[in-house]
């Protein structure tokens, strides 16, 4: 992972490409962020740097992060996130990145907190069936229904599916492309969509996914069975003609 940013999500939208087809995207304010600690080998036993988005007000922090901003000299932060970045080295403590660190045609993985939907049954949670609406099935159609056998093991086993919390997860969408990037507004539009609500703090940083650039002719089958008519006297739709 050579490049990271903390951003806040500002909704959906559209855009035209240079072919004219609608491009679904999100729009991310993406910095600046402030280094705020460096982490050596040497002392930590890897090599990383700690970024802080957004500024905080004095009466929002704590005492141990009052004196973590004084002891880096740098303005206090609500955000903070470690990334492992292989030019933390080149990286010093109070150093800006801002969104100009990604480029138009980047690979990204975007990290955020899922929209939370409070406490759900099993349909819309697991995407259960429902049962039969007919013959006596009484006021029970969107309930889990039985869970396991009776006498062995005589309980339910840990993960099946249920009633309970839903959201509020982290999740992690991978190798979006980088539609566009404006560094005087801090923007980062990205194709797709990514966790969280409108407002949600995400995370974006180089994909760990191998990107494999398509060659020229790659859909264009060499076997000389599948060529067409013209081209295959073989084939039977040219023996007919």
């Amino acid at each position: 992972m050579k490049k990271a940013i903390i951003g806040k999500k500002i909704g959906m939208t559209q855009i035209f490409d240079e072919a004219g087809k609608v491009v679904p995207v999100t729009v991310i304010e993406a910095g600046p962020c402030v280094v705020v600690q460096k982490k050596t080998v040497e002392k930590e036993g890897y090599a990383a740097v700690q970024l802080g988005f957004e500024a905080a007000a004095e009466k929002q922090l704590t005492k141990p992060e009052k004196g973590h901003f004084a002891k880096a000299g740098v303005e206090a932060k609500k955000h903070l996130k470690e990334f492992r970045l292989e030019n933390s080295d080149e990286l010093n403590v109070g150093d800006v990145v801002t969104a100009d660190a990604f480029a138009a045609g980047d690979h990204i993985d975007v990290t955020g907190i899922s929209k939370g939907h409070g406490y759900q049954g099993a349909i819309k949670r697991f995407h259960a069936q429902r049962t039969p609406t007919t013959h006596g099935g009484g006021p029970v159609h969107r309930q889990s229904g039985s869970m396991g056998s009776s006498s062995s093991p005589s309980r339910i086993f840990k993960g099946h599916i249920g009633a309970g919390h839903m959201g509020v997860d982290q999740v992690t969408v991978q190798n979006l492309d980088v539609v566009k990037v404006d560094p005087e507004l801090n923007m980062i539009v990205v194709r797709g969509a990514v966790p969280g609500p409108k407002g949600g703090i995400v995370y974006l940083k180089n994909t760990v996914k191998t990107i494999v650039e398509k060659q020229a002719g790659a859909g264009i089958s060499v076997n000389p069975q599948k060529a067409s008519a013209r081209v295959n006297p073989q084939k039977a739709s040219a023996r007919n003609k």
